[in-house]
């Protein structure tokens, strides 16, 4: 008894005999199976329907199969098409699978063989559709522009972002160390909340001296102060119906805090010099690198402001512990960076940018206290000094090479240690090259990179990343 559970099978063949016998062995199979005549009437049915699987007679009266095939092709990519033919040969095989069809059977067929095939076939397409809707799935869960990763840890974070972003005035701490993306995140709630239409406002606590932060926060009525020479809104009533991001709330003054507890609680506040207060709708984000806990104990945070921040603690962690998420920060940096400077671009517009095996493995290794600002400011670097699509690892900064034990050398007479790393010892001979020709030519890096077979641009870089003193080497003219 067909069952719709093992996949509907489309037969287009002229031959009636033909249809009878595969749909008689199909149906045994628990195959649905339906049966068009001729080529026009398997394209209508396949306009009209969606199968797993097209079984395509080669010659039919009223079309070929291979102008069906192309057909379907130009609308449909996906659905599996195998071509029934009694000439088999090795010419029709190549010509049907160039078209587009998964595979061929000669007549007559080993129905054993035909059923194991036609059982892959509809298998491997199932398959790949649901890995279609999974990745369609997880594209739309964790859409956030410009957060890249897809480490356990980070999608534990991207889960609970989608799930607060959609609370109208749930307030949310961003705690991470600094570099770790803790603006990216807040932005990333605001826009997939119901306030999106509206303001986003960021506010930098700790560049602010606290009558300023007020004044910034609330805003002020002409004459409020000296030098208060016209009204001005406050950031709350700006951000009226959309998000204000605190970032380092942890350092707004004692006295400050008070105020933004109250309008916290009463949706309400009062601009400087004026009588009247405002009422807001504002949902409030904060971020911090520090132990606001502490600073509760220590008496310099308000513990009643903390507890009514943390209702929805969102944790961001260091990238030295999702070290999985580098390779694709590193190609979405590439991207960018190479966008921006329209440098080593693809058609498509991506990079064509890559870090070689040495690099990535010390980008890896690394330990980065900066976190993802750190790798990005990497990145960017590497893409202005990059003189070819490969990027070696004398691009880096010390930072990373260091951690390595990888230091550029400051002491040319100094030999190399014995533990030198491959890295090295080219590092050592291309500058020792460098240097010999430099002198040879008293200086120019013109003559320089002539002989040297290299751009001067190229030279001019090699210069820098090695740290070869030019003005020790004679003139510096055509550099």
């Amino acid at each position: 008894m067909p069952n719709p559970g093992r996949g509907r099978i489309l037969i287009i063949d002229d031959e009636a005999d033909i249809r009878e016998s595969l749909e008689t062995l199909l149906s045994l199979e628990g195959y649905l199976v339906e049966e068009a005549v001729n080529g026009t009437d398997g394209l209508r049915r396949l306009e009209q329907s969606n199968y797993d699987l097209v079984l395509l007679d080669l010659m039919m009266p009223d079309r070929s199969g291979m102008e069906v095939l192309k057909e379907v092709r130009e609308r449909d990519t996906e659905t599996p098409i195998c071509m029934i033919t009694a000439y088999g040969s090795v010419e029709v095989a190549v010509n049907a699978i160039k078209a587009g069809a998964q595979d061929y059977f000669s007549k007559p067929w080993d129905n054993e063989k035909l059923l194991i095939e036609i059982d892959r076939l509809i298998a491997g397409r199932r398959l790949e559709r649901e890995n279609t809707q999974l990745k369609r799935a997880l594209k739309q869960r964790y859409s956030f522009p410009n957060i890249i990763g897809k480490s356990e840890r980070m999608l534990k974070v991207l889960d609970l972002v989608a799930q607060v972003a959609s609370s109208r005035s749930t307030t949310v701490l961003i705690t991470g160390e600094t570099g770790t993306g803790k603006e990216l995140i807040a932005k990333a709630i605001h826009a997939h909340s119901s306030r999106a239409d509206n303001t986003f406002v960021a506010v930098n606590s700790g560049s602010l001296p606290p009558d300023l932060l007020e004044s910034t926060l609330f805003g002020h009525v002409k004459g409020a102060f000296t030098g208060a020479m016209a009204t001005r809104k406050g950031y709350f009533e700006v951000a009226n119906k959309g998000t204000i991001f605190f970032d380092e709330i942890g350092t707004i003054a004692f006295e400050t805090q008070a105020k933004l507890l109250r309008v916290m609680q009463e949706k309400e506040f009062i601009p400087l010099g004026a009588s009247d207060s405002v009422r807001v709708d504002v949902r409030i984000l904060a971020a911090t690198n520090a132990d606001l806990k502490k600073m509760v104990d220590d008496g310099r945070f308000r513990e009643d402001l903390y507890y009514r921040l943390n209702v929805i603690n969102i944790v961001l962690p260091p990238l030295r512990d999702r070290k999985e998420d580098i390779p694709a920060l590193i190609e979405h940096f590439f991207n960018k960076y190479s966008r921006e400077n329209e440098k080593f671009l693809n058609p498509d517009g991506t990079s064509a940018l890559r870090f070689d095996s040495e690099a990535m493995r010390v980008l890896m290794d690394y330990t980065w206290p900066g976190n993802v600002r750190e790798l990005e400011n990497v990145v960017e670097r590497a893409v202005v000094l990059a003189t070819g699509p490969w990027v070696a690892a004398d691009v880096l900064p010390e930072a990373p090479l260091h951690a390595q034990g990888i230091r550029l050398r400051q002491d040319e007479s100094a030999p190399l240690p014995a533990d030198a790393s491959l890295f090295e010892i080219v590092a050592d001979f291309e500058r020792k090259k460098i240097i010999e020709v430099l002198e040879s030519v008293k200086g120019s890096q013109t003559d320089a990179a002539e002989i040297l077979r290299i751009p001067l641009s190229t030279l001019n870089q090699k210069i820098k990343r090695l740290n070869i003193d030019v003005k020790r080497r004679g003139s510096t003219s055509g550099a």
